[in-house]
Protein backbone atom coordinates (compact mmCIF):
# COMPACT_ATOMS: atom_id res chain seq x y z
CA UNK A 1 0.00 0.00 0.00
CA UNK A 2 1.43 3.52 -0.54
CA UNK A 3 0.25 6.30 1.56
CA UNK A 4 -0.63 9.85 0.04
CA UNK A 5 1.15 12.23 2.99
CA UNK A 6 -0.34 15.87 3.47
CA UNK A 7 1.21 19.19 2.12
CA UNK A 8 1.46 20.11 5.53
CA UNK A 9 3.65 17.20 6.64
CA UNK A 10 5.61 16.94 3.51
CA UNK A 11 6.49 20.21 3.06
CA UNK A 12 9.12 20.79 6.21
CA UNK A 13 12.28 19.00 6.68
CA UNK A 14 12.77 16.54 10.40
CA UNK A 15 14.84 18.66 13.00
CA UNK A 16 18.06 19.66 12.28
CA UNK A 17 19.55 19.90 16.14
CA UNK A 18 17.63 16.62 16.78
CA UNK A 19 19.00 15.34 13.93
CA UNK A 20 22.81 16.12 14.61
CA UNK A 21 22.02 14.92 18.39
CA UNK A 22 21.09 11.67 16.83
CA UNK A 23 23.89 11.05 14.73
CA UNK A 24 26.15 11.92 17.71
CA UNK A 25 24.57 9.52 19.83
CA UNK A 26 24.83 6.82 17.22
CA UNK A 27 28.67 7.33 17.08
CA UNK A 28 28.66 7.20 20.66
CA UNK A 29 26.90 3.98 20.38
CA UNK A 30 29.80 2.81 18.05
CA UNK A 31 32.41 3.51 20.82
CA UNK A 32 33.33 7.34 19.42
CA UNK A 33 33.61 9.35 22.22
CA UNK A 34 31.60 12.20 20.83
CA UNK A 35 31.92 15.92 22.17
CA UNK A 36 28.44 17.10 21.77
CA UNK A 37 27.68 20.58 21.29
CA UNK A 38 24.82 20.70 19.42
CA UNK A 39 22.10 19.53 21.70
CA UNK A 40 19.97 22.93 23.35
CA UNK A 41 19.71 20.74 26.84
CA UNK A 42 21.21 22.29 30.27
CA UNK A 43 23.96 19.55 31.65
CA UNK A 44 22.72 20.08 34.61
CA UNK A 45 20.56 18.05 36.90
CA UNK A 46 16.95 18.65 37.54
CA UNK A 47 17.02 21.07 41.21
CA UNK A 48 16.26 18.16 43.75
CA UNK A 49 13.76 20.33 45.06
CA UNK A 50 11.32 20.10 41.96
CA UNK A 51 11.83 16.17 41.19
CA UNK A 52 10.66 15.75 45.15
CA UNK A 53 7.92 18.21 44.44
CA UNK A 54 6.79 15.51 41.98
CA UNK A 55 7.24 12.66 44.11
CA UNK A 56 4.59 14.34 46.81
CA UNK A 57 2.72 15.10 44.05
CA UNK A 58 2.09 11.50 42.58
CA UNK A 59 2.09 10.24 46.40
CA UNK A 60 -0.95 12.61 46.91
CA UNK A 61 -2.78 11.19 44.03
CA UNK A 62 -1.83 14.10 41.02
CA UNK A 63 -1.78 10.83 38.84
CA UNK A 64 -5.15 11.87 36.59
CA UNK A 65 -6.24 14.08 34.39
CA UNK A 66 -5.23 17.58 34.95
CA UNK A 67 -7.51 20.58 34.39
CA UNK A 68 -7.24 21.11 30.62
CA UNK A 69 -5.37 24.58 30.28
CA UNK A 70 -3.49 23.96 33.61
CA UNK A 71 -3.46 23.13 37.23
CA UNK A 72 -4.97 26.10 38.46
CA UNK A 73 -2.51 27.06 41.45
CA UNK A 74 0.15 26.43 38.59
CA UNK A 75 -2.02 29.51 36.22
CA UNK A 76 -1.83 31.54 39.25
CA UNK A 77 2.28 31.01 40.17
CA UNK A 78 2.35 31.72 36.04
CA UNK A 79 0.58 34.43 35.97
CA UNK A 80 2.29 36.07 39.48
CA UNK A 81 5.62 35.60 37.49
CA UNK A 82 4.62 37.30 34.75
CA UNK A 83 3.28 40.09 36.48
CA UNK A 84 6.58 40.31 38.03
CA UNK A 85 7.89 41.09 34.85
CA UNK A 86 5.74 43.76 34.08
CA UNK A 87 3.15 42.18 32.02
CA UNK A 88 -1.20 42.62 33.02
CA UNK A 89 -1.99 38.82 32.72
CA UNK A 90 -4.08 36.75 34.99
CA UNK A 91 -4.26 33.27 35.62
CA UNK A 92 -7.24 32.99 32.74
CA UNK A 93 -5.06 34.76 30.21
CA UNK A 94 -2.55 31.18 30.71
CA UNK A 95 -2.70 27.60 28.74
CA UNK A 96 -0.27 25.35 30.57
CA UNK A 97 1.58 23.23 27.88
CA UNK A 98 3.73 20.09 27.48
CA UNK A 99 6.58 21.92 26.58
CA UNK A 100 6.80 25.89 24.90
CA UNK A 101 7.33 24.15 21.82
CA UNK A 102 3.42 23.01 22.18
CA UNK A 103 3.07 26.08 23.27
CA UNK A 104 4.41 28.38 19.90
CA UNK A 105 2.67 25.07 17.99
CA UNK A 106 -0.82 25.84 19.13
CA UNK A 107 -0.63 29.92 19.02
CA UNK A 108 0.75 29.04 15.51
CA UNK A 109 -2.17 27.31 14.20
CA UNK A 110 -4.47 29.41 16.14
CA UNK A 111 -3.45 32.06 13.95
CA UNK A 112 -1.81 31.67 10.47
CA UNK A 113 -4.01 30.51 8.14
CA UNK A 114 -2.59 29.73 4.27
CA UNK A 115 -1.11 32.35 3.04
CA UNK A 116 -0.39 34.18 5.80
CA UNK A 117 3.07 36.46 6.18
CA UNK A 118 4.79 35.38 9.61
CA UNK A 119 8.24 37.34 9.80
CA UNK A 120 11.42 35.32 11.33
CA UNK A 121 14.30 37.35 12.67
CA UNK A 122 17.50 35.22 11.46
CA UNK A 123 19.40 33.27 12.20
CA UNK A 124 15.85 31.63 13.85
CA UNK A 125 15.11 28.61 15.90
CA UNK A 126 14.58 26.03 13.17
CA UNK A 127 10.98 25.03 14.25
CA UNK A 128 9.91 28.53 13.92
CA UNK A 129 9.83 27.62 10.14
CA UNK A 130 8.28 24.18 10.30
CA UNK A 131 5.40 25.76 12.38
CA UNK A 132 4.88 28.06 9.86
CA UNK A 133 4.86 25.79 7.42
CA UNK A 134 2.42 23.08 8.20
CA UNK A 135 -0.06 25.89 8.91
CA UNK A 136 0.49 26.86 5.41
CA UNK A 137 2.16 30.40 6.06
CA UNK A 138 4.49 32.00 4.25
CA UNK A 139 8.01 33.42 5.38
CA UNK A 140 9.43 36.65 5.89
CA UNK A 141 12.74 36.61 6.86
CA UNK A 142 15.63 39.32 7.98
CA UNK A 143 19.43 38.29 8.30
CA UNK A 144 20.73 39.94 11.20
CA UNK A 145 23.78 38.44 10.98
CA UNK A 146 25.49 41.64 9.08
CA UNK A 147 24.65 43.14 12.73
CA UNK A 148 26.33 40.49 15.57
CA UNK A 149 22.94 39.11 15.84
CA UNK A 150 21.84 42.63 17.25
CA UNK A 151 18.28 43.72 16.13
CA UNK A 152 18.79 47.48 16.98
CA UNK A 153 20.87 48.44 13.57
CA UNK A 154 18.47 46.03 12.32
CA UNK A 155 15.28 47.86 12.49
CA UNK A 156 15.30 49.02 9.21
CA UNK A 157 15.43 45.82 7.45
CA UNK A 158 12.93 44.80 9.54
CA UNK A 159 10.89 48.00 8.77
CA UNK A 160 11.13 46.51 4.45
CA UNK A 161 10.02 43.43 6.04
CA UNK A 162 6.91 44.00 7.81
CA UNK A 163 3.82 45.23 6.34
CA UNK A 164 0.15 45.24 6.18
CA UNK A 165 0.16 42.04 4.77
CA UNK A 166 2.09 40.48 7.88
CA UNK A 167 -0.03 38.72 10.07
CA UNK A 168 2.70 37.31 12.78
CA UNK A 169 6.08 38.44 14.02
CA UNK A 170 7.62 36.09 15.93
CA UNK A 171 10.73 37.61 18.83
CA UNK A 172 13.05 35.10 20.49
CA UNK A 173 15.21 37.07 22.84
CA UNK A 174 17.47 35.74 24.27
CA UNK A 175 17.99 34.18 21.53
CA UNK A 176 18.33 30.72 20.10
CA UNK A 177 21.11 30.42 18.37
CA UNK A 178 22.80 33.75 18.86
CA UNK A 179 22.33 34.13 22.79
CA UNK A 180 21.37 37.78 21.91
CA UNK A 181 19.27 40.00 24.01
CA UNK A 182 17.31 42.64 22.28
CA UNK A 183 17.52 46.33 23.41
CA UNK A 184 14.65 48.02 24.14
CA UNK A 185 15.37 50.49 21.35
CA UNK A 186 15.05 47.09 19.50
CA UNK A 187 11.66 46.24 20.97
CA UNK A 188 10.38 49.79 20.99
CA UNK A 189 11.05 49.54 17.14
CA UNK A 190 9.04 46.16 16.86
CA UNK A 191 6.45 47.72 18.93
CA UNK A 192 6.11 50.76 16.59
CA UNK A 193 5.84 48.64 13.34
CA UNK A 194 3.47 46.07 15.05
CA UNK A 195 0.97 48.84 16.07
CA UNK A 196 1.50 50.48 12.52
CA UNK A 197 0.36 47.43 10.68
CA UNK A 198 -1.58 45.56 13.25
CA UNK A 199 1.04 42.47 13.84
CA UNK A 200 0.15 40.43 16.49
CA UNK A 201 3.83 39.23 17.85
CA UNK A 202 5.01 36.01 19.54
CA UNK A 203 7.78 36.99 22.42
CA UNK A 204 9.60 33.60 23.14
CA UNK A 205 11.05 34.29 26.09
CA UNK A 206 12.15 30.54 26.99
CA UNK A 207 15.86 31.62 27.99
CA UNK A 208 14.60 34.76 29.45
CA UNK A 209 16.09 33.74 32.81
CA UNK A 210 19.36 33.08 31.45
CA UNK A 211 21.33 35.80 30.90
CA UNK A 212 24.87 37.58 31.66
CA UNK A 213 24.65 41.26 32.76
CA UNK A 214 21.47 42.41 31.23
CA UNK A 215 17.91 42.31 31.76
CA UNK A 216 15.98 41.60 29.39
CA UNK A 217 12.50 43.07 28.75
CA UNK A 218 9.11 41.28 27.70
CA UNK A 219 7.93 42.54 24.39
CA UNK A 220 4.69 42.74 26.24
CA UNK A 221 5.21 45.58 28.89
CA UNK A 222 5.60 47.86 26.12
CA UNK A 223 2.80 50.40 25.40
CA UNK A 224 0.30 49.19 22.63
CA UNK A 225 1.24 46.04 22.88
CA UNK A 226 -0.87 44.21 26.05
CA UNK A 227 -3.10 43.31 23.61
CA UNK A 228 -1.40 42.28 20.52
CA UNK A 229 1.46 40.10 22.38
CA UNK A 230 1.41 36.60 23.04
CA UNK A 231 3.74 35.63 25.32
CA UNK A 232 5.92 31.88 25.50
CA UNK A 233 8.23 30.64 28.37
CA UNK A 234 8.69 27.25 29.66
CA UNK A 235 10.59 25.41 32.37
CA UNK A 236 12.89 23.36 30.09
CA UNK A 237 15.85 25.42 29.89
CA UNK A 238 16.20 27.84 33.25
CA UNK A 239 14.92 24.49 35.68
CA UNK A 240 16.77 22.09 33.70
CA UNK A 241 13.65 20.31 33.04
CA UNK A 242 14.12 19.37 29.21
CA UNK A 243 12.80 16.26 29.63
CA UNK A 244 9.23 17.22 32.31
CA UNK A 245 8.02 18.86 29.32
CA UNK A 246 6.36 21.53 30.63
CA UNK A 247 5.37 25.32 28.87
CA UNK A 248 3.00 27.78 29.24
CA UNK A 249 1.71 30.82 27.17
CA UNK A 250 -0.08 34.00 27.88
CA UNK A 251 -2.12 36.41 25.84
CA UNK A 252 -5.33 37.92 25.52
CA UNK A 253 -8.59 36.01 26.55
CA UNK A 254 -9.86 35.55 22.69
CA UNK A 255 -6.92 33.70 21.88
CA UNK A 256 -6.71 31.40 24.76
CA UNK A 257 -10.29 30.64 24.24
CA UNK A 258 -9.01 30.01 20.58
CA UNK A 259 -6.19 28.38 21.12
CA UNK A 260 -7.71 26.21 24.10
CA UNK A 261 -9.57 24.19 21.41
CA UNK A 262 -6.48 23.10 20.02
CA UNK A 263 -5.04 22.26 23.30
CA UNK A 264 -7.80 20.18 24.46
CA UNK A 265 -8.34 18.11 21.44
CA UNK A 266 -4.77 17.34 21.14
CA UNK A 267 -2.16 17.02 24.23
CA UNK A 268 -5.64 17.79 26.74
CA UNK A 269 -2.97 18.98 29.17
CA UNK A 270 0.70 18.49 30.69
CA UNK A 271 0.93 16.02 33.26
CA UNK A 272 -0.78 16.44 36.58
CA UNK A 273 2.00 15.60 39.01
CA UNK A 274 4.90 17.43 36.51
CA UNK A 275 2.71 20.70 36.82
CA UNK A 276 2.63 20.69 40.91
CA UNK A 277 7.26 20.33 40.36
CA UNK A 278 6.36 23.47 37.87
CA UNK A 279 4.93 25.70 40.96
CA UNK A 280 8.13 24.52 42.70
CA UNK A 281 10.12 25.48 40.35
CA UNK A 282 8.60 29.08 40.16
CA UNK A 283 8.49 29.50 43.65
CA UNK A 284 11.66 28.37 45.38
CA UNK A 285 14.15 27.90 42.77
CA UNK A 286 15.98 30.83 42.30
CA UNK A 287 19.06 29.93 43.80
CA UNK A 288 19.62 27.07 42.14
CA UNK A 289 18.77 28.65 38.68
CA UNK A 290 21.39 31.50 39.54
CA UNK A 291 23.76 29.25 40.31
CA UNK A 292 23.35 27.42 36.61
CA UNK A 293 23.59 30.90 34.82
CA UNK A 294 26.98 31.59 37.03
CA UNK A 295 28.16 28.79 35.17
CA UNK A 296 27.12 29.06 31.75
CA UNK A 297 28.57 32.73 31.73
CA UNK A 298 32.07 31.05 33.15
CA UNK A 299 31.76 28.82 30.07
CA UNK A 300 30.96 31.24 27.90
CA UNK A 301 33.49 33.68 28.27
CA UNK A 302 35.79 30.07 28.60
CA UNK A 303 34.81 29.10 25.07
CA UNK A 304 34.97 32.89 23.94
CA UNK A 305 39.05 33.17 24.95
CA UNK A 306 39.48 29.82 23.82
CA UNK A 307 38.08 31.09 20.14
CA UNK A 308 40.01 33.76 20.28
CA UNK A 309 43.63 32.10 21.01
CA UNK A 310 42.27 30.31 17.67
CA UNK A 311 42.35 33.55 16.16
CA UNK A 312 38.52 33.83 15.92
CA UNK A 313 35.89 36.17 16.48
CA UNK A 314 32.36 35.67 17.90
CA UNK A 315 29.53 37.96 18.67
CA UNK A 316 30.10 37.49 22.33
CA UNK A 317 26.20 36.45 23.70
CA UNK A 318 24.10 37.78 26.64
CA UNK A 319 22.24 35.10 27.24
CA UNK A 320 21.15 30.99 26.97
CA UNK A 321 23.88 29.10 26.01
CA UNK A 322 24.84 28.98 22.47
CA UNK A 323 27.17 31.19 20.06
CA UNK A 324 27.35 31.33 16.48
CA UNK A 325 30.86 30.52 15.07
CA UNK A 326 31.55 31.59 12.46
CA UNK A 327 32.47 28.76 9.35
CA UNK A 328 32.89 27.68 5.89
CA UNK A 329 30.31 29.25 3.22
CA UNK A 330 29.02 25.40 3.17
CA UNK A 331 28.35 24.74 7.08
CA UNK A 332 26.90 21.61 6.71
CA UNK A 333 29.76 19.89 4.98
CA UNK A 334 31.86 21.90 7.85
CA UNK A 335 29.34 20.24 10.65
CA UNK A 336 29.67 16.87 9.28
CA UNK A 337 33.47 17.01 8.58
CA UNK A 338 33.48 18.12 12.62
CA UNK A 339 31.22 15.76 13.74
CA UNK A 340 33.19 13.07 11.14
CA UNK A 341 36.80 14.04 11.47
CA UNK A 342 37.18 15.80 15.47
CA UNK A 343 34.17 13.93 16.99
CA UNK A 344 32.82 17.28 17.76
CA UNK A 345 28.80 17.80 16.56
CA UNK A 346 27.56 21.27 15.96
CA UNK A 347 24.23 22.28 14.22
CA UNK A 348 24.84 24.21 10.94
CA UNK A 349 23.56 27.64 10.54
CA UNK A 350 21.78 27.18 7.22
CA UNK A 351 19.29 25.05 9.63
CA UNK A 352 18.60 28.07 11.46
CA UNK A 353 18.51 30.51 7.70
CA UNK A 354 22.08 31.80 8.43
CA UNK A 355 24.59 30.01 6.10
CA UNK A 356 28.26 30.23 6.85
CA UNK A 357 27.99 30.00 11.06
CA UNK A 358 27.51 27.00 13.17
CA UNK A 359 25.82 26.75 16.44
CA UNK A 360 27.81 25.19 19.30
CA UNK A 361 26.29 24.95 22.63
CA UNK A 362 28.38 25.53 25.89
CA UNK A 363 25.86 23.44 28.18
CA UNK A 364 28.65 20.90 29.20
CA UNK A 365 31.98 21.18 31.14
CA UNK A 366 34.42 23.13 30.75
CA UNK A 367 36.84 20.06 30.31
CA UNK A 368 34.91 19.02 27.29
CA UNK A 369 34.48 22.73 26.33
CA UNK A 370 38.39 22.84 26.37
CA UNK A 371 38.64 19.07 24.66
CA UNK A 372 36.18 20.05 21.90
CA UNK A 373 37.98 23.44 20.86
CA UNK A 374 41.14 21.99 20.88
CA UNK A 375 39.83 19.44 18.28
CA UNK A 376 38.12 21.56 16.38
CA UNK A 377 41.71 23.50 15.97
CA UNK A 378 43.88 20.20 15.74
CA UNK A 379 41.37 19.42 12.60
CA UNK A 380 42.06 22.50 10.84
CA UNK A 381 38.13 23.45 11.51
CA UNK A 382 39.25 26.94 13.16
Amino acid sequence: MTMDFTDRVTRVEPSATLAISALSKELTADGIDVIDLSVGEPDFPTPENISQAAKDAMDAGHTGYASAKGVPELQEAVAEKLQADGLEHGPENVIVTPGAKQALYEIVHSLVQEGDEVVLLDPAWVSYEAMVKMAGGSLSRVDLSPYDFQLEPGLDDLAEAVSDETELLIVNSPSNPTGAVYTDAALEGVRDLAVEHDVTVISDEIYKEITYGVEPTSQGTFEGMADRTITVNGFSKAYSMTGWRLGYFAGPEDLIEQAGKLHSHSVSSAVNFVQHAGIEALENTDDAVEEMVEAFEQRRDLVVDLLAEEGVDVAVPEGAFYMMLPVDDDDQAWCEGALEDAHVAAVPGSAFGTPGYARISYAASEERLREGIERLAEEGYL
